[in-house]
């Protein structure tokens, strides 16, 4: 999932007297203490209240400016995220840059949403979603990768799992992306196909999409995605430049129009 496209200017399980022998235990088998926002079943669900734009691009890169809208779970480095009924939303993709309400442009054809929250190890990312057929715009022509992405351990722009659960192509991918030669801090990194194939749901229909990582007892690194409750892709990491450890979790979507809701993060 390269993207040679010009890019735009812009562009705990909380423990309770279980002891330090518990702790170190839990963390072993990839667990990691998640106190903000965990539900009582373990579960973090990044808030999507409200009814409108909830942060956009503007905000990431003017966070101190008066008018930049701020979300306490979410940074979208890239396009807008809206809300409505409990449902997140790209809105309708455009390639301009959104200005503080994204009332003129959206910028979604290239979305990029990450958690605030980089403590995540082993886990498991589910959300429903929703897609429509990717479209184009004067700055992003059609690419086979066009479509919806979950992230997992994102550290950086640069480094990061993404796991491909509908692309314009058919093709379903689980990919490691680290940092390239260039070390100009822009999105642009190395990816690294892990585990391929092909499921192509319908448009304009609801599925759950679930995507997993834990790091394994040699040192590995295991990844699965899973559509509507069927593992669809399994991939293990054993590369030098596998990626241990926490990150952050997220969506990516190009030239598509996404809509997500029920989102959760758990253990795994």
């Amino acid at each position: 999932m390269s993207d040679p496209r010009p890019r735009p200017s812009r562009r705990a399980l909380l423990l309770g007297g279980s002891g330090l022998t518990a702790l170190t235990a839990l963390t072993a088998a990839g667990w990691y203490l998640w106190p903000d926002g965990a539900g009582p079943d373990g579960a973090f669900r990044p808030a999507l209240d409200g009814d409108g734009l909830l942060t956009n691009e503007y905000a990431f890169r003017n966070a101190q400016a008066p008018d930049a809208r701020t979300s306490p779970d979410w940074v979208a480095t890239s396009g807008s995220l809206f809300a409505h009924d409990g449902t997140g939303s790209t809105g309708t993709p455009d390639g301009d840059s959104p200005g503080p309400d994204s009332a003129r442009h959206t910028g979604s054809a290239v979305f990029r949403l990450v958690t605030r929250r980089r403590d995540f190890t082993g886990c498991a990312v589910s959300a429903r979603v929703r897609l429509q057929a990717p479209l184009t715009t004067a700055r992003t022509p059609a690419q086979d990768w066009d479509g919806a992405h979950l992230w997992l351990r994102y550290r950086s722009p640069q480094e990061l799992y993404a796991l491909s659960f509908r692309r314009r192509d058919g093709h379903l991918e689980i990919k490691r992306k680290t940092p390239g030669g260039g070390g100009d801090g822009t999105e642009q990194g190395d990816y690294q196909t892990l585990a391929e194939g092909r499921h192509a749901f319908p448009y304009d229909e609801w599925h759950t999409v679930t995507a997993t990582v834990r790091d394994t007892a040699e040192g590995k690194v295991r990844l699965t995605l899973a559509i509507d409750g069927g593992t669809v892709l399994d991939a293990v990491d054993d590369d030098p430049r596998r990626i241990t450890g926490p990150g952050g979790v997220g969506l990516r979507a190009d030239n598509t129009a996404l809509e997500f809701r029920d989102y959760a993060v758990t253990p795994a």
